[in-house]
């Protein structure tokens, strides 16, 4: 199969996902009964950005284009451990293996193995050398090169077991968002989106704010009110009211929207419906602070990121700032 006629397919697959097929309703519906955070709100979101970000044709030949991608590489198998905290979150490693020309053995989380199968069975449809292409398998032995998703205490393992191959680990990781205090309302509302989007769960997802010491945290706890309808979600809530119980338990300053906990903390990361914050008096100290951080995969600040963006990534935006696509034709 060519680059053309793997862009071709890429492009078909991406007008499906934007579909209302019955079929892809229905599998959608069967994601959502498996994994209760993958609410049709956030399914129907990660299709529409994965769709238009990552598999509009243009974007597609402009990737390919970029890397001087043709039909000569010679195919190795890429074992792929996708994870699976938001929908679809795995799917960026598979079209950069597919339009690279390689094959790929996948294996899915047990969180997300509902959505990216039926979509490689409908690529199964369209053209049946897919099949020579892509596969999934629980166990990934005798594969030529890794990508491996997980937590840091997954990523040890990765690192022992895939260390005799080339390959890409990636280990927990989350995002900030540094703060003026002149931000508008538009801005603290996109920011939100940045907070809340698939209930926090993503390593893009904005888990703790930086903010002058005069700040004002009136305007930020009304934008989140757009996502107060949490409250309502028994997954989300159940992780609020131990939260809570637990900034009571501990006498610890809090404020509150009814759906959302905002805490001061020193960590970067923070529990599901918890949202950490710090002060800061200088502003180039914490940027450097933030530089050298290895847990960040990106920083909303209106500048590197801009509000509203952290969870709208584009082909070029590589998870932990390693480029997949390089790694791969390397292989």
């Amino acid at each position: 199969m060519n680059l053309q006629a793997r862009i071709d397919l890429m492009y078909r697959l991406g007008i499906y996902l934007k579909s209302n097929e019955e079929e892809w309703q229905s599998i959608k519906e069967q994601a959502y009964r498996k994994n209760g955070w993958f609410t049709p709100e956030f399914i129907d979101l990660a299709c529409e950005k994965t769709a238009t970000n990552f598999l509009d044709k243009h974007l597609l030949e402009k990737w390919a284009a970029h890397y001087h991608i043709d039909d000569n590489i010679v195919p190795k198998n890429i074992g792929i451990v996708m994870a699976g905290n938001i929908p679809l979150v795995g799917f960026h490693d598979f079209l950069a293996v597919f339009i690279s020309g390689h094959r790929q053995t996948i294996k899915l989380s047990s969180k997300d193995d509902v959505l990216l199968k039926h979509l490689v069975k409908k690529l199964y449809e369209w053209e049946i050398t897919i099949q020579n292409h892509v596969s999934f398998a629980e166990n990934l032995k005798g594969c030529d090169a890794y990508i491996a998703t997980g937590s840091n205490n997954s990523a040890r393992y990765f690192e022992q077991y895939f260390s005799k191959y080339p390959n890409i680990i990636r280990r927990n990781r989350t995002s900030v968002a540094v703060l003026s205090g002149n931000e508008t309302t538009a801005q603290l509302n996109k920011l939100s989106d940045d907070i809340h989007q698939y209930f926090g769960l993503g390593c893009r997802n904005v888990s703790k704010l930086f903010v002058p010491r005069s700040y004002d945290f009136v305007p930020l706890i009304t934008s989140f009110n757009s996502y107060s309808y949490f409250a309502d979600h028994h997954k989300y809530k159940n992780n609020y009211d131990y939260q809570l119980s637990l900034i009571l338990l501990n006498n610890i300053y809090y404020m509150t929207n009814g759906a959302t906990l905002l805490t001061e903390n020193e960590a970067l990361f923070s529990p599901i419906s918890h949202l950490y914050f710090e002060y800061y008096d200088d502003k180039e100290k914490l940027n450097a602070r933030l530089a050298a951080s290895e847990d960040l995969q990106c920083v909303v600040d209106g500048h590197s990121v801009n509000f509203g963006e952290a969870q709208n990534p584009g082909l070029f935006a590589y998870a932990d700032g390693v480029d997949t696509m390089q790694f791969l034709l390397g292989v």
